[in-house]
């Protein structure tokens, strides 16, 4: 709460006694010279799951909505496109989901090594093409009562100055428009890179590369992939691989820490090469940065809120960030309808703070948990291989992760052996890196001393199915 207080809000005025605005109509603002231009309650920037989330939850409280998306509709977006279950639960109500495929089955490995298949009889997760599912989002905030101006690129916002007509006004400055859009609130979910993230002063302390290719292969290899995803954990420190079957077309994918350009690209050369798809031309081949926040990184600045990708909220280790997307960006919605709502500065803060609360209390323990795996993770992937792919009850709490059954963070509340195992890793990492810090600290004296200066201070398997637990059929059959 004090981050919020010290970082998030540095531009709240004076309190005024305006009262509220009726909600079924933008309402008109005065700017410099008298002139008259509409205000919205809700501006949106960006259209992706956040946004289209944040845009829909507005929507359906009755407000007037501008929804701004800098590119045309649909438009492709490089991810896996991996639903899993409170994606499919942070959905709006009656949402035709797009499944281009249904998972029922996982292949890990350990960079290509000890290859094992996980089974179960009920979904795992289902796959989209992203333009498919971006899109439908946007139409369901259409719906609800939101509006949609695509090629509008936002520059900047501003809560001072000539172009704002009042303190309960920001201005949405577009690209090569003179006049601003007006808006009593703004939610900004315009990706990693996001200028309303700038603004808020959003600080991030995890950056990733992720690279994919979208590659069409023959029916007789589509068949082979058909409900099953492959996950490789890489060679490089936090890195993995991946494999998502839609159909006609298998989206393979790596990520790994940014810095690590090069080997990221030899990572997934040689992760296509070792799957046998190298004689196959992609469609798209791209690439992306994912950012993490930092823990104490600001979610708000005056009237302007930020979501999804825009303020760093994704999963750290897996780096999932849909779920996160619709999660933040339904809340979002719900608090930029109070912040337009709110008649002074003071409300306005104060039901900004309430969304940081809401965040933090949820997502944030997510991934705080995230994080622990991710530290472990890097050091030590084949411990996860192996809990995996030879510990029934792992495998259990990951199928149970996927359908949305329970979290990670309720995994380590709820399960003591989950707990211990994180606590006996950190204490593990915390004990190495002293005895580190005092290696080499003790070099630096010996290094002292001598020159008379002054010390500074397995093996390939496959799994059918668990045998029991009540998510995995008996050995021998394939699940559909």
């Amino acid at each position: 709460m004090s981050s919020e207080h010290a970082a998030g809000n540095e531009d709240v005025e004076p309190a005024e006694n305006s009262g509220a605005d009726p909600a079924d109509q933008p309402v008109e603002g005065s700017a410099a010279g008298g002139e008259e231009r509409p205000v919205w309650d809700v501006v949106v920037v960006g259209a992706g799951p956040a946004g289209a989330s944040a845009a829909y939850a507005a929507a359906v409280a009755g407000r007037s909505v501008l929804l701004l998306e800098k590119a045309e509709l649909p438009r492709y977006k490089t991810c896996g496109g991996g639903i899993i279950g409170p994606s499919r639960d942070a959905l709006p109500p009656g949402f035709d989901l797009p499944l281009r495929e249904r998972v029922h089955a996982v292949t890990f490995a350990l960079n290509g090594k000890l290859s094992r298949t996980r089974r179960s009889r009920n979904m795992l997760f289902g796959l989209v093409n992203r333009d498919e599912f971006d899109n439908g989002l946007v139409e369901s905030a259409v719906k609800a009562g939101a509006e949609i101006r695509t090629g509008a690129s936002v520059s900047r916002v501003e809560q001072h100055g000539p172009a704002v007509p009042d303190r309960r006004t920001v201005a949405v400055v577009l690209a090569g428009e003179e006049q601003p859009v007006l808006a009593r609130a703004v939610v900004g979910a315009d990706g990693s890179a996001s200028r309303i993230g700038a603004h808020v002063g959003v600080r991030m302390d995890q950056v990733d590369l992720g690279l994919e290719a979208e590659i069409p292969v023959p029916e007789s290899v589509a068949e082979d992939w058909a409900g099953r995803v492959l996950v490789d954990w890489g060679p490089l420190p936090g890195s993995y691989g991946w494999v998502f079957p839609k159909g006609d077309t298998l989206t393979v994918g790596v990520i790994s820490a940014r810095g690590e350009g090069a080997a990221t690209k030899r990572y997934l050369d040689d992760f296509i090469g070792r799957l046998g798809l190298a004689g196959f031309e992609p469609r798209v081949s791209s690439g992306h940065l994912t950012r993490c926040r930092a823990e104490d990184s600001p979610l708000s600045r005056g009237r302007v809120l930020v979501c999804g990708d825009a303020a760093g909220l994704l999963e750290p280790w897996t780096r999932e960030g849909i779920s996160f997307a619709l999660r933040s960006g339904r809340l979002a919605g719900e608090w930029a309808v109070r912040i337009a709502e709110a008649h002074d500065a003071v409300d306005a803060r104060r039901q900004a703070l309430n969304y940081a609360f809401a965040i933090k209390a949820g997502l944030g323990v997510e991934m705080a948990v995230g994080r622990r795996l991710l530290r472990i993770f890097s050091r030590r992937p084949g411990v996860f291989h192996a809990a995996l792919t030879g510990f029934r009850p792992a495998w259990n709490v990951f199928a149970r992760f996927a359908r949305g059954a329970t979290s990670l963070a309720e995994v380590v509340r709820v399960h003591p052996l989950a707990r211990r195992a994180l606590d006996t890793f950190d204490r593990r990492e915390a004990a190495e890196a002293r005895a580190a810090d005092g290696a080499s600290a003790s070099g630096a004296a010996d290094s002292a001393s001598k020159t008379g200066g002054d010390t500074p201070g397995g093996h390939e398997g496959r799994d059918d199915g668990d045998g029991g637990g009540g998510d995995e059929p008996a050995a021998g059959g394939r699940q559909a």
